[in-house]
């Protein structure tokens, strides 16, 4: 069955970084555009990046320019990395495999002094 596991995410201050990683099973990972997504407490769950199965990135306009999604297909993993974090950037991260009707368990990360 598919899974997604997600980690990295920990306690930060604001202007650090960190990088979140997401392993995948039960999938053919190459075959899957896949997203990172994160939920902050009270607020709808947003898309954050895209990776699409050749490459091609985008991002939401709040993390344009700070944050960088990459995949690797051999090792069946995607990866967030995340620079010049923000108080707001606090949220619990996820990942998604577009299509796939499934939620892993998230990583929090919380940007805070």
């Amino acid at each position: 069955q598919v899974q997604l596991v997600e980690s990295g995410g920990g306690l930060v201050q604001p202007g650090g970084s960190l990088r979140l990683s997401c392993a995948a099973s039960g999938i053919i990972f190459s075959l899957y555009v896949m997203d990172w997504y994160r939920q902050a407490p009270g607020k709808q769950r947003e898309l954050v990046a895209t990776i699409t199965r050749g490459g091609s990135t985008s991002y939401a306009d709040s993390v344009k320019g700070r944050f960088t999604i990459s995949r690797d297909n051999a090792k069946n993993t995607v990866s967030l990395q995340m620079n010049s974090l923000k108080p707001e950037d606090t949220a619990v991260y996820y990942c998604s495999a577009r299509g796939v009707n499934y939620w892993g368990q998230g990583t929090q990360v919380t940007v805070s002094s």
